[in-house]
């Protein structure tokens, strides 16, 4: 190997970086000007929503740091405590008296003053004890359907526990990334299909058996058939669309989050983006997004082909999840998908979405670390030249 092509002694991938700070950014930007209407209504300080949200981004911040400082092959033998405590997380919530109810939905713990959605790091938690399987069974999972279903099984009564809540935007986000892991961990490809049509199958039947999804299907298929109803959100998520046109109204000048839009900084946020900024701002969002999907498949790439595997499944992992998650949140505005209560990573207004995704951006940062100081030592003992 030339000294050009020598791995570089980079602390952290700078394109990474730099597409999670616009990210954050942008994120506490229209946080502010989304909420601002709204939360001077509700508790008379027009910069309430905003102040929680970067006291949200800095403990994220200390929480990426801590995860980046702590080896992976902690986390790699913490598996069964890892699954101990997304479960327990998943189940405690829905006890009466500790879980938390917003909405109909049983989703929240109360910590102190904090609220904890119990989904976020429950999936997270899922996401590293599905990598550790994938390699500690890797021979079991390639050569028979067995070493599939086995994992697909907790997965399934994970999310049988989210339904409950309910919460079914996390239960799909979790089986997706679950299947994308195990399948580059080397799943056979007949038995990821039969997987992913037995969960298509199921979440079909999920969704019609529910009348109250059902109803959310109908409303989705012609939202204007109901617009002061059914369809009020959607409706005005799309009139806040289409008023952007290509360079937005301009920053702050919103008219749909003047109580005509909900969740208006939650999970209809891009929707208000794109009426402030326009398609302009909508699309650096979507190539920030891509970016950072980018740049973690292609870190848990170069990490299997390093003989990390536990390292680079995790990395995949969250590329796929922050990926599957934006890609669910901006249909949902859009009107391409059906309602779903996710947040947009690191945009929305969701402290416990944007502390654990900052989180797990911290376990990119250390994979990063430790792909590099592997790489490094190779080329010392000269077994890459």
């Amino acid at each position: 190997m030339s000294a050009a092509e020598k791995p570089r002694n980079a602390a952290f991938d700078p394109m990474l970086v730099a597409s999670l700070v616009a990210l954050l950014a942008i994120g506490a930007i229209m946080v502010g000007s989304a909420s601002i209407s709204i939360a001077d209504r509700q508790t008379g300080e027009p910069l309430f929503y905003l102040t929680r949200h970067v006291g949200a981004i800095g403990v994220g911040l200390v929480g990426m740091l801590a995860a980046s400082l702590v080896p992976t092959d902690v986390w790699y033998r913490m598996n069964w405590l890892l699954l101990v405590i997304a479960f327990g997380l998943l189940a405690v919530v829905l006890i009466p008296g500790v879980g938390h109810a917003v909405n109909g939905s049983r989703r929240w713990l109360l910590v102190g003053p904090v609220t904890l959605q119990a989904s976020e790091p429950a999936r997270l938690c899922l996401l590293l004890y599905i990598s550790s399987y994938a390699v500690r069974r890797a021979q079991e999972l390639g050569a028979s359907l067995n070493g599939l279903v086995k994992p697909l099984l907790v997965i399934g009564a994970a999310s049988a526990l989210l339904l409950v809540e309910p919460d079914f935007g996390s239960s799909v986000v979790l089986g997706a990334t679950a299947l994308g892991v195990l399948f580059v961990a080397g799943a056979r490809l007949r038995d990821f299909l039969l997987a992913v049509a037995v969960g298509g199958v199921l979440l079909t039947i999920l969704a019609l058996s529910s009348q109250y999804r059902l109803a959310r299907l109908m409303v989705f298929r012609d939202p204007w058939a109901d617009p002061f109803a059914g369809g009020f959100q959607l409706t005005q998520s799309l009139i806040a669309i289409g008023r952007g046109d290509i360079g937005g109204v301009g920053l702050g000048e919103s008219v749909q989050k003047l109580f005509y839009l909900p969740e208006a900084h939650t999970d209809f946020v891009f929707a208000v983006l794109v009426e402030e900024l326009g398609f302009v701002g909508a699309s650096i969002v979507i190539a920030l997004f891509g970016i950072v999907v980018y740049r973690a498949v292609k870190l848990g790439r170069d990490a299997l082909q390093s003989g990390m595997h536990f390292q680079g499944l995790v990395a995949i992992g969250i590329g796929v999840m922050l990926g599957f998650e934006a890609f669910i949140n901006i249909g949902v505005n859009t009107g391409l998908l059906p309602t779903k209560g996710l947040p947009l990573p690191l945009v929305s207004y969701g402290r416990s979405s944007t502390v654990v995704t900052l989180i797990a951006l911290g376990f990119l940062l250390r994979i990063h670390r430790e792909l590099h100081g592997n790489q490094k030592r190779l080329v010392q003992r000269g077994y890459v030249r």
